[in-house]
């Protein structure tokens, strides 16, 4: 087996075990607002800082991730994510968990997001790229299956406080070790070829210079309307996805008389139909391109989210959830395989951070609109109609996308030194 695998399973586990833990803030909000009585807008103002600083920092972990390596960046953003589970333990005020969950969970899962696994899979895999890319995004959302029943079984058994203890001792003891056992910046670290390549292997210098000479700026890309389109999408996938149903669909459904455990279910349910859809999307990529399956995901999500409003019983809630989870992070293969066909694999980490940074400018959005907009209303109908009409135009935009690669400004050569 190509050591390409073991990295990727190693950057699986790891993203899963940080985007399980992020998605889980849903579950928190109901105990949260027994304990403490802080509204519902005020927790979602934090779920909200928590999702923009998500983005904000993807692009300058990416390029952190591009330069100096995605492993140390990893390694790093694992103890500050489970530092901050474990600190958020203990919150006594309302900007306590601005802090803890809002702000340093939120650094430290930026940088096991898909902008930093983005910069290893494009440098370990030549060929299945996409399902590569497929298998990460199901990472993620496993990481709903996993985690959110065993954060809702904690905070019932025992409290939210132990579940944030519990979660945080997860990261150090099992995920940071594996991590930093076999997770590896590059092949050439190892004299090895990306899974696919063909040729000889490269020395690092080879690699170095071809970096140098092959990255595209974010400037550069900025001139072209494929960044602005991949971005433009992706702000609604956050909104849509993460912003709305990741942080409102628990409150939603015990608003709508429907169980905790009842809720908990659909949430595993949507994670393993997630995986499914995600691994599903990155072979589809590979086999039949990327805008036309964005396209339809999109539009999909667009209907499942009108559906949403008229659920009715646990089993219709259960089937809603299938069919979002099905392209709930389906839209990532696609997404993140054009950004590293288009700009290369020396410039995916930083422009992936970018396309990132606007996916969680929507999630903020989507967060904090339907927090408000429930509490002017009493329902998140109005909230989901606005994401439905956004999913469908994402749908039309995924087709203009021009899958053309982009080069950056070759380096001037370095003059001869006489002598």
């Amino acid at each position: 087996m190509h050591p390409a695998w073991t990295v990727l399973g190693a950057l699986t586990v790891s993203m899963l075990a940080a985007s399980g833990i992020r998605a889980a803030f849903g579950v928190y909000i109901k105990p949260l607002e027994h304990e403490f009585g802080w509204s519902r807008g005020q927790l979602s103002g934090a779920a909200a800082i928590s999702l923009l600083l998500l983005g904000a920092a993807g692009p300058f972990i990416g390029r952190l991730a591009d330069r100096w390596g995605a492993r140390r960046v990893i390694a790093v953003c694992l103890v500050m994510l489970g530092g901050g589970a474990l600190a958020t333990a203990f919150v006594q005020k309302l900007w306590h968990l601005y802090v803890t969950a809002g702000f340093v969970m939120a650094i430290g899962a930026g940088g096991l997001a898909m902008t930093t696994g983005a910069s290893i899979i494009t440098r370990w895999f030549d060929a299945r790229r996409g399902l590569a890319f497929g298998i990460a995004g199901g990472a993620m959302s496993a990481g709903q299956l996993a985690i959110i029943p065993l954060a809702t079984w904690l905070t019932l058994t025992y409290g939210w406080r132990t579940s944030y203890l519990w979660l945080g001792a997860l990261l150090f003891v099992l995920v940071l070790p594996l991590a930093i056992a076999f997770i590896r910046n590059d092949p050439e670290e190892r004299g090895l070829r990306p899974y696919g390549a063909t040729g000889p292997a490269q020395t690092s210098a080879d690699v170095a210079a071809l970096q140098r000479a092959n990255r595209v700026s974010v400037v550069e890309a900025a001139r072209v309307p494929q960044f602005w389109l991949l971005m433009g999408t992706f702000f609604v996938c956050g909104y849509t996805a993460n912003g709305i149903v990741g942080v409102h669909f628990m409150p939603h459904a015990l608003e709508h008389n429907f169980t905790e455990v009842q809720a908990s279910i659909a949430l595993g349910v949507m994670g393993a139909m997630n995986v499914i859809g995600t691994v599903s999307s990155g072979f589809i990529c590979d086999r039949f391109g990327r805008r036309w399956p964005l396209a339809f995901y999109y539009f999909v999500r667009g209907l499942s989210l009108i559906f949403l409003i008229y659920v009715w019983d646990a089993p219709s809630l259960h089937v809603w959830a299938a069919i979002f989870g099905l392209n709930y992070i389906s839209t990532v293969p696609p997404t993140t395989t054009l950004t590293a066909n288009i700009f290369g694999r020396y410039s995916v980490g930083e422009l992936s951070g970018w396309i990132f940074f606007a996916h969680q400018v929507g999630s903020a959005l989507g967060a904090a609109i339907a927090g408000w907009v429930f509490e002017w209303t009493g329902s998140y109908s109005p909230a989901f109609v606005s994401a439905a009409v956004l999913a469908i135009i994402a749908a039309g935009l995924s087709l203009a996308i021009r899958e053309e690669p982009v080069r950056g400004r070759p380096l001037a050569p370095v003059p001869a030194i006489a002598g």
